[in-house]
């Protein structure tokens, strides 16, 4: 059974997801993303406001520019419920990321703002009637990622951790 707010949201979800498994922190003589390139795997759980819990599941290929200020990702996330297809483009300068996303399957689209703060990113995905914060944490080759959905959704938290594949 779909979720329901997810079935016609789903792109806003893929959106917030992106932007947590996308921005890294990197090392101090190489750009922020350079540490992503390649192919990156993993799981977590949705939870929804009545209490019920859903497993989703990750694949994200990243293609880093050399410098490593910029970042191009395809990520196909799913759930017993539905599946998704983002295309994302990012860039870091000075500490602040912009960037946006756009839902293949559905031709929704959406932007990504934030800071890096060490090894924290914290980031507002936003996209047309949807919005979430984002808060990561990188450690070598692990992402743990919190999402929390801002009004309007069964959704409250999203927490997914990625591994390098």
């Amino acid at each position: 059974m779909p979720l329901p707010s997810l079935k016609h949201r789903p792109y806003a979800l893929a959106a917030a997801i992106f932007a947590a498994v996308a921005l890294n922190a990197g090392d101090a003589f190489a750009g922020p993303f350079t540490s992503l390139q390649g192919k990156w795997v993993g799981s977590g759980t949705i939870s929804m406001r009545d209490g019920t819990r859903e497993r989703i599941r990750c694949r994200a290929s990243y293609t880093v520019p050399a410098g490593g200020d910029s970042l191009t990702q395809v990520l196909l996330c799913a759930s017993d419920s539905y599946k998704f297809d983002v295309d994302s483009t990012v860039t870091a300068q000075g500490g602040a990321i912009s960037g946006s996303w756009t839902e293949t399957t559905r031709n929704a689209t959406g932007n990504v703002t934030g800071r890096i703060r060490g090894p924290v990113i914290e980031v507002l995905v936003t996209g047309v009637g949807f919005s979430a914060g984002i808060s990561i944490l990188t450690r070598g080759a692990a992402q743990a990622v919190a999402i929390k959905p801002q009004g309007g959704t069964d959704v409250v938290g999203v927490a997914v951790t990625l591994h390098r594949a």
